[in-house]
Protein backbone atom coordinates (compact mmCIF):
# COMPACT_ATOMS: atom_id res chain seq x y z
CA UNK A 1 0.00 0.00 0.00
CA UNK A 2 1.25 3.03 -0.88
CA UNK A 3 1.81 6.30 2.28
CA UNK A 4 -0.50 8.41 0.80
CA UNK A 5 -2.60 8.51 -2.90
CA UNK A 6 -3.88 11.28 -5.05
CA UNK A 7 -7.03 11.63 -6.46
CA UNK A 8 -7.44 12.08 -10.55
CA UNK A 9 -9.12 15.54 -10.24
CA UNK A 10 -6.38 16.84 -8.10
CA UNK A 11 -3.10 15.18 -9.93
CA UNK A 12 -4.75 16.89 -13.14
CA UNK A 13 -4.95 20.39 -11.17
CA UNK A 14 -1.31 19.98 -10.07
CA UNK A 15 -0.11 18.84 -13.40
CA UNK A 16 -1.81 21.57 -15.02
CA UNK A 17 -0.24 24.33 -12.27
CA UNK A 18 3.21 22.87 -12.63
CA UNK A 19 2.40 23.64 -16.35
CA UNK A 20 1.23 27.14 -16.26
CA UNK A 21 4.10 27.66 -13.30
CA UNK A 22 6.93 26.34 -16.00
CA UNK A 23 5.54 28.66 -18.99
CA UNK A 24 5.50 31.70 -16.43
CA UNK A 25 8.90 31.03 -15.88
CA UNK A 26 10.39 31.04 -19.26
CA UNK A 27 8.08 33.63 -20.09
CA UNK A 28 9.28 36.00 -17.17
CA UNK A 29 12.74 34.46 -18.35
CA UNK A 30 12.59 35.58 -21.67
CA UNK A 31 11.02 39.15 -21.10
CA UNK A 32 14.15 40.05 -18.39
CA UNK A 33 16.71 38.82 -21.34
CA UNK A 34 15.27 41.70 -23.67
CA UNK A 35 17.43 44.65 -24.23
CA UNK A 36 16.11 47.85 -23.30
CA UNK A 37 15.14 50.52 -25.78
CA UNK A 38 17.85 52.20 -27.32
CA UNK A 39 18.59 55.79 -28.56
CA UNK A 40 17.10 56.39 -32.03
CA UNK A 41 18.41 59.35 -34.20
CA UNK A 42 16.93 63.25 -34.72
CA UNK A 43 18.01 64.79 -38.25
CA UNK A 44 20.62 67.06 -38.00
CA UNK A 45 19.76 71.14 -38.65
CA UNK A 46 21.90 74.02 -39.29
CA UNK A 47 22.43 75.52 -36.04
CA UNK A 48 23.17 72.75 -33.70
CA UNK A 49 26.64 73.57 -31.25
CA UNK A 50 28.76 71.04 -32.77
CA UNK A 51 31.62 71.45 -30.41
CA UNK A 52 29.24 69.54 -27.76
CA UNK A 53 29.28 66.72 -30.37
CA UNK A 54 31.79 64.26 -31.61
CA UNK A 55 31.07 63.13 -35.61
CA UNK A 56 31.15 59.65 -36.68
CA UNK A 57 30.24 58.04 -40.23
CA UNK A 58 26.77 56.47 -40.47
CA UNK A 59 27.09 52.82 -40.94
CA UNK A 60 24.79 51.59 -43.39
CA UNK A 61 23.95 47.81 -41.46
CA UNK A 62 21.90 46.49 -39.20
CA UNK A 63 21.35 48.20 -35.54
CA UNK A 64 22.11 45.08 -32.91
CA UNK A 65 22.33 45.08 -29.17
CA UNK A 66 24.77 42.78 -27.28
CA UNK A 67 23.75 41.97 -23.94
CA UNK A 68 26.60 40.11 -22.99
CA UNK A 69 25.18 36.96 -24.29
CA UNK A 70 23.33 37.38 -27.52
CA UNK A 71 22.71 39.83 -30.18
CA UNK A 72 19.21 41.74 -30.18
CA UNK A 73 17.00 43.40 -33.29
CA UNK A 74 15.16 47.02 -32.87
CA UNK A 75 12.47 44.58 -32.80
CA UNK A 76 13.82 42.63 -29.56
CA UNK A 77 14.42 39.57 -31.81
CA UNK A 78 17.97 37.58 -31.58
CA UNK A 79 20.33 37.27 -34.13
CA UNK A 80 21.50 34.21 -34.32
CA UNK A 81 25.51 34.36 -34.73
CA UNK A 82 27.89 31.65 -34.97
CA UNK A 83 29.41 31.12 -30.91
CA UNK A 84 32.74 31.53 -32.54
CA UNK A 85 32.19 35.15 -33.59
CA UNK A 86 31.39 36.49 -29.92
CA UNK A 87 33.38 33.91 -27.87
CA UNK A 88 36.04 36.82 -27.02
CA UNK A 89 33.21 39.16 -26.71
CA UNK A 90 33.06 41.32 -23.13
CA UNK A 91 29.83 39.58 -20.80
CA UNK A 92 28.63 42.87 -20.47
CA UNK A 93 26.27 45.12 -22.73
CA UNK A 94 27.20 46.92 -25.82
CA UNK A 95 25.43 49.01 -28.40
CA UNK A 96 26.13 48.89 -32.03
CA UNK A 97 25.58 47.94 -35.49
CA UNK A 98 26.73 44.22 -37.35
CA UNK A 99 28.65 45.82 -40.64
CA UNK A 100 30.01 44.13 -43.67
CA UNK A 101 31.34 47.26 -45.50
CA UNK A 102 29.54 50.27 -47.35
CA UNK A 103 27.18 49.55 -49.75
CA UNK A 104 26.81 45.66 -48.22
CA UNK A 105 23.40 46.01 -46.81
CA UNK A 106 21.11 43.85 -48.70
CA UNK A 107 23.49 40.74 -48.49
CA UNK A 108 24.33 41.78 -44.79
CA UNK A 109 21.06 42.09 -44.16
CA UNK A 110 20.35 38.46 -45.56
CA UNK A 111 23.24 37.24 -43.60
CA UNK A 112 22.28 38.34 -40.06
CA UNK A 113 18.40 37.36 -40.01
CA UNK A 114 19.17 33.47 -40.62
CA UNK A 115 17.92 31.37 -37.40
CA UNK A 116 20.50 28.72 -39.05
CA UNK A 117 23.77 31.25 -39.53
CA UNK A 118 25.92 30.25 -42.02
CA UNK A 119 29.87 30.33 -40.82
CA UNK A 120 31.19 31.31 -43.93
CA UNK A 121 29.07 34.40 -44.67
CA UNK A 122 30.02 36.21 -41.06
CA UNK A 123 33.44 35.83 -41.98
CA UNK A 124 32.91 39.42 -43.20
CA UNK A 125 31.03 40.92 -40.58
CA UNK A 126 32.53 42.61 -37.99
CA UNK A 127 30.33 44.08 -34.73
CA UNK A 128 30.85 48.37 -34.78
CA UNK A 129 30.56 49.44 -31.14
CA UNK A 130 29.51 52.77 -30.90
CA UNK A 131 28.14 53.22 -27.04
CA UNK A 132 28.40 51.47 -24.01
CA UNK A 133 24.23 51.45 -22.39
CA UNK A 134 25.30 52.66 -18.48
CA UNK A 135 23.49 54.71 -16.37
CA UNK A 136 24.11 58.19 -14.92
CA UNK A 137 27.42 58.72 -17.27
CA UNK A 138 27.73 60.76 -19.89
CA UNK A 139 28.86 59.97 -23.55
CA UNK A 140 32.30 61.09 -23.31
CA UNK A 141 33.03 58.83 -19.87
CA UNK A 142 31.42 55.45 -21.81
CA UNK A 143 33.38 55.91 -24.73
CA UNK A 144 36.44 56.08 -23.09
CA UNK A 145 35.57 52.85 -21.48
CA UNK A 146 34.24 51.20 -24.04
CA UNK A 147 37.01 51.81 -26.11
CA UNK A 148 39.59 49.91 -23.45
CA UNK A 149 36.78 47.13 -23.79
CA UNK A 150 37.28 46.65 -27.13
CA UNK A 151 41.37 47.13 -26.78
CA UNK A 152 41.15 44.39 -24.09
CA UNK A 153 39.04 42.41 -26.23
CA UNK A 154 41.08 40.23 -28.58
CA UNK A 155 38.31 39.57 -30.76
CA UNK A 156 38.58 40.34 -34.83
CA UNK A 157 35.04 40.44 -34.92
CA UNK A 158 34.68 43.39 -32.24
CA UNK A 159 35.83 47.19 -34.27
CA UNK A 160 35.32 50.67 -32.22
CA UNK A 161 33.39 53.65 -33.66
CA UNK A 162 35.92 56.17 -33.92
CA UNK A 163 34.53 59.28 -33.13
CA UNK A 164 36.38 62.72 -33.55
CA UNK A 165 35.61 66.76 -32.82
CA UNK A 166 33.66 68.97 -35.46
CA UNK A 167 34.38 72.75 -35.61
CA UNK A 168 31.55 73.90 -37.50
CA UNK A 169 28.93 73.52 -39.95
CA UNK A 170 31.40 74.01 -43.05
CA UNK A 171 33.55 71.22 -41.69
CA UNK A 172 30.60 69.18 -41.10
CA UNK A 173 29.35 69.39 -44.49
CA UNK A 174 32.92 69.34 -46.30
CA UNK A 175 33.51 65.58 -44.28
CA UNK A 176 29.65 64.43 -45.57
CA UNK A 177 30.46 65.51 -48.95
CA UNK A 178 33.89 63.14 -48.45
CA UNK A 179 32.46 60.48 -46.97
CA UNK A 180 29.14 60.09 -49.33
CA UNK A 181 31.43 60.62 -52.22
CA UNK A 182 33.50 57.29 -51.00
CA UNK A 183 30.46 55.54 -50.64
CA UNK A 184 29.30 56.24 -47.44
CA UNK A 185 26.05 57.04 -46.57
CA UNK A 186 26.80 59.77 -43.93
CA UNK A 187 27.55 60.73 -40.48
CA UNK A 188 26.50 60.65 -37.01
CA UNK A 189 26.19 62.94 -34.62
CA UNK A 190 26.64 62.36 -30.29
CA UNK A 191 26.15 64.79 -28.34
CA UNK A 192 29.29 64.43 -25.48
CA UNK A 193 27.19 65.11 -22.29
CA UNK A 194 23.89 62.74 -23.53
CA UNK A 195 22.49 59.93 -20.80
CA UNK A 196 22.58 56.50 -22.40
CA UNK A 197 18.48 56.39 -22.91
CA UNK A 198 15.84 55.06 -25.43
CA UNK A 199 13.76 57.12 -28.02
CA UNK A 200 14.23 59.15 -30.80
CA UNK A 201 16.42 62.76 -29.22
CA UNK A 202 18.51 65.45 -30.11
CA UNK A 203 21.35 63.86 -28.44
CA UNK A 204 21.48 61.38 -31.44
CA UNK A 205 21.93 63.03 -35.06
CA UNK A 206 22.32 61.67 -38.13
CA UNK A 207 23.35 63.98 -41.09
CA UNK A 208 23.08 62.74 -44.70
CA UNK A 209 22.68 64.50 -48.13
CA UNK A 210 19.28 63.76 -48.01
CA UNK A 211 16.49 62.84 -45.56
CA UNK A 212 15.01 59.23 -44.76
CA UNK A 213 12.33 57.87 -43.24
CA UNK A 214 9.95 54.76 -42.43
CA UNK A 215 7.00 53.76 -43.22
CA UNK A 216 4.51 50.94 -43.54
CA UNK A 217 2.86 49.40 -46.61
CA UNK A 218 -1.04 49.71 -46.59
CA UNK A 219 -1.93 49.04 -49.99
CA UNK A 220 -0.34 48.40 -53.94
CA UNK A 221 -1.93 51.06 -56.59
CA UNK A 222 -1.79 49.45 -59.86
CA UNK A 223 0.65 50.95 -62.76
CA UNK A 224 -0.64 52.78 -66.22
CA UNK A 225 1.20 53.14 -69.15
CA UNK A 226 4.49 51.75 -69.40
CA UNK A 227 4.16 50.04 -65.97
CA UNK A 228 0.99 48.79 -67.11
CA UNK A 229 0.40 44.92 -65.28
CA UNK A 230 2.72 46.58 -62.80
CA UNK A 231 2.64 48.05 -59.26
CA UNK A 232 2.68 51.86 -60.07
CA UNK A 233 2.35 53.06 -56.51
CA UNK A 234 2.66 52.01 -52.20
CA UNK A 235 0.79 53.25 -50.46
CA UNK A 236 2.22 54.18 -46.88
CA UNK A 237 1.66 54.84 -43.24
CA UNK A 238 3.60 56.78 -41.13
CA UNK A 239 4.14 56.25 -36.71
CA UNK A 240 1.67 59.04 -36.63
CA UNK A 241 -0.63 57.53 -38.61
CA UNK A 242 -0.94 59.38 -41.77
CA UNK A 243 -0.93 57.64 -45.37
CA UNK A 244 0.55 58.96 -48.27
CA UNK A 245 1.89 57.38 -51.61
CA UNK A 246 5.15 56.23 -52.93
CA UNK A 247 5.82 56.54 -56.56
CA UNK A 248 9.20 56.22 -57.71
CA UNK A 249 12.66 55.00 -56.67
CA UNK A 250 11.64 51.48 -57.63
CA UNK A 251 13.32 49.01 -60.24
CA UNK A 252 11.35 46.79 -62.57
CA UNK A 253 11.93 44.12 -60.50
CA UNK A 254 10.34 45.96 -57.67
CA UNK A 255 7.58 46.50 -59.52
CA UNK A 256 6.62 43.01 -60.40
CA UNK A 257 6.80 41.79 -56.94
CA UNK A 258 6.73 45.08 -54.71
CA UNK A 259 7.11 44.90 -50.99
CA UNK A 260 3.93 42.67 -49.36
CA UNK A 261 1.13 44.35 -47.06
CA UNK A 262 2.79 45.24 -43.62
CA UNK A 263 6.32 45.77 -44.63
CA UNK A 264 8.53 48.39 -43.27
CA UNK A 265 9.94 50.23 -46.12
CA UNK A 266 12.52 53.29 -46.14
CA UNK A 267 12.14 55.99 -48.40
CA UNK A 268 14.40 59.73 -48.91
CA UNK A 269 11.83 62.44 -49.61
CA UNK A 270 12.75 66.33 -49.53
CA UNK A 271 11.40 68.17 -47.41
CA UNK A 272 8.21 68.72 -46.22
CA UNK A 273 4.68 69.88 -47.79
CA UNK A 274 2.49 72.68 -46.11
CA UNK A 275 0.45 69.72 -44.86
CA UNK A 276 3.09 67.92 -43.28
CA UNK A 277 3.69 65.32 -45.27
CA UNK A 278 7.53 64.04 -47.16
CA UNK A 279 7.37 65.77 -50.34
CA UNK A 280 8.88 64.23 -53.58
CA UNK A 281 8.96 60.90 -51.80
CA UNK A 282 10.95 58.05 -53.26
CA UNK A 283 11.70 54.44 -52.72
CA UNK A 284 15.06 53.26 -51.03
CA UNK A 285 14.62 50.15 -49.58
CA UNK A 286 12.75 47.15 -47.81
CA UNK A 287 13.80 47.75 -44.02
CA UNK A 288 13.88 43.34 -43.76
CA UNK A 289 16.54 43.46 -40.60
CA UNK A 290 14.83 41.52 -38.22
CA UNK A 291 16.21 37.88 -37.78
CA UNK A 292 13.43 35.42 -39.68
CA UNK A 293 10.36 33.59 -37.98
CA UNK A 294 10.69 30.56 -36.69
CA UNK A 295 8.93 27.88 -38.82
Amino acid sequence: MPLFTIRPARAWALAVGLIVLFTTSIHSSLARAEPPAIPLANVYQQGVELQAYWVSEKLDGVRAYWDGEQFWSRGGHVYAAPPWFTEQFPDQPLDGELWSGRGQFSQLSGVVRKQQPVAEEWLGVRFHAFDLPLKNTPFTARYQRLKRLVEESSSRYLVLVEQSPISDHEALITKLETTVAAGGEGLMLKRKASLYHGGRSDDLLKVKTFEDAEAVVVGHLPGKGKYQGLTGALEVELESGRRFRIGTGFSDADRRSPPPLGATVTFRYRGLTATGLPRFASFLRVRNDEPEKAR
